[in-house]
């Protein structure tokens, strides 16, 4: 079925386009707060520069490749199964659409605790305030993809905002002495090291997601080249002034991974900073939100479309154009996760998250072999080994992250070996999708 060309007018231009890769992958430094309670001051700082090479890096030039070679909406959902056929991509769409409800149930909950700063009782009404988040999202976006790109380039200014502010008040307070103390990870326990790898991780993942909207960008190839750089730079700047000027400051550890930026805030400017960083964490949440539906929202639209998933998931809105069917499908399963905890459902989202990016490294060096000739204006300059050798990387990473959450003795192990679950969950829903409609399964592999 062939698929619904946005008219220009309703395209996104590079600068909108790096405010909504910015939510999607970031959103800011909120959500950070615990790295120094897992890894301490001596170990916050490597780990926060050397992960993001290795787990990011690959990923990125990945995404660039594969989005170069087909720019079209769906992005990662149908790399994969143009590489690796049905099966693996109906794989792919099943792992990326659970990894998202689980991501998306975390930002209402974060919102409720940054707006705890100024209505200490709004906990009691935790699941109302979620749910209308939840709700005021779905409509947002079934506006469509340019009055959301257009809150997310305010809500970015929201957020940043304040960090800038932060930055300059602890510049004026220390003198300029801002210092990074010696870095190790000598002395981290391997759950530790698992759990700040999986913090940092989480803060940096979603390049993917971005490229399911591609038919709904203006000059998508050059426009994703320039705004994912873009946005990768300004998101790790941030994270190492952030953790570098928490460091500085002599923050209690546990206060920071607890109270936040307004603790921190207060601690070095008085309240009326942690006032602004609270509120900076409120858009953050909504701007993170408000993002990241929208590319999982376009998934089951193009599952639909193959025939992976019901009809009826495929159907645009008459007047917006936009997949509002699978917009309020996921809105309906978010409104059940938010009950879950904050902290296992991190663990949860990068496990599942993982699994799919896996497959999409898979399908680049697929068709590096299958079809090398196919036009790639944006190449990675690896051959086959190097990118089978630059793959195994953030694999280990992976694998790292996975190993210390299940030797923690908290809500890790709970966490991953349910995330474990979830992910063998696809298989059956396979064999669902495969025995209903037994076309698709002679099709698995081609």
């Amino acid at each position: 079925m062939a698929m619904h060309q946005p008219a220009a007018n309703r395209k996104i231009k590079p600068y909108q386009l790096v405010a909504l890769i910015f939510f999607t992958v970031s959103g800011g430094p909120y959500g950070l707060e615990p790295l120094l309670a897992y890894a301490g001051e001596h170990s916050a700082v490597l780990l926060l520069l050397v992960v993001p090479l290795l787990w990011d890096v690959p990923a990125i030039f990945t995404v660039l490749e594969l989005n170069s070679m087909m720019p079209v909406n769906g992005g990662y959902y149908r790399w994969v199964k143009y590489a690796l056929g049905n099966r693996w991509g109906f794989y792919e769409g099943w792992w990326t659409w659970i990894y998202t409800f689980v991501d998306l149930a975390i930002y209402p909950v974060l919102f409720v605790g940054y707006a705890s700063y100024f209505f200490p009782g709004i906990e009691e009404y935790r699941i109302l305030v979620c749910l209308v988040i939840v709700w005021l999202s779905a409509g947002l976006n079934i506006l469509g993809i340019v009055p959301v790109g257009k809150v997310a380039l305010f809500l970015s200014a929201a957020v940043l905002a304040p960090l800038i502010v932060m930055f300059v008040m602890a510049l004026a307070k220390y003198n300029g002495g801002i210092n990074v103390p010696n870095q190790t990870i000598h002395g981290l326990t391997h759950s530790s090291f698992g759990m700040a790898l999986y913090t940092i991780m989480w803060n940096c993942l979603g390049w993917d997601n971005v490229t399911t909207y591609a038919d709904e960008v203006e000059k998508p190839i050059r426009s994703y080249l320039v705004s994912v750089f873009t946005a990768f730079a300004l998101v790790m700047v941030i994270y190492f002034l952030v953790i570098t000027v928490a460091i500085n400051t002599g923050i209690n550890q546990q206060l920071f991974s607890e109270g936040g930026f307004p603790a921190l805030g207060e601690l070095i400017a008085g309240r009326w900073l942690g006032a602004a960083l609270a509120a900076g964490g409120m858009a953050s949440s909504l701007g993170l939100y408000a993002a990241i539906l929208l590319s999982v929202s376009r998934v089951p639209k193009a599952m639909a479309d193959d025939e992976l998933l019901p009809r009826r998931l495929n159907i645009l809105h008459s007047r917006f154009r936009t997949p509002y069917v699978s917009i309020l499908l996921c809105s309906v399963v978010v409104s059940f996760m938010i009950l879950w905890p904050l902290a296992e459902l991190l663990v949860i989202d990068v496990t599942v998250y993982g699994a799919g990016l896996s497959l999409e490294y898979i399908s680049l060096i697929k068709l590096r072999i299958s079809h090398p000739n196919t036009e790639r204006p944006f190449k990675i300059r690896l051959g086959t080994t190097g990118l089978i050798i630059a793959a195994i990387i953030p694999f280990g990473i992976y694998f790292l992250a996975l190993s210390g959450a299940l030797a923690s003795e908290g809500g890790g192990i709970i966490a991953a070996l349910f995330a474990i679950i979830v992910l063998s969950t696809a298989e059956g829903m396979w064999l669902l999708v495969s025995w209903r409609k037994p076309h698709l399964r002679l099709k698995a592999n081609s």
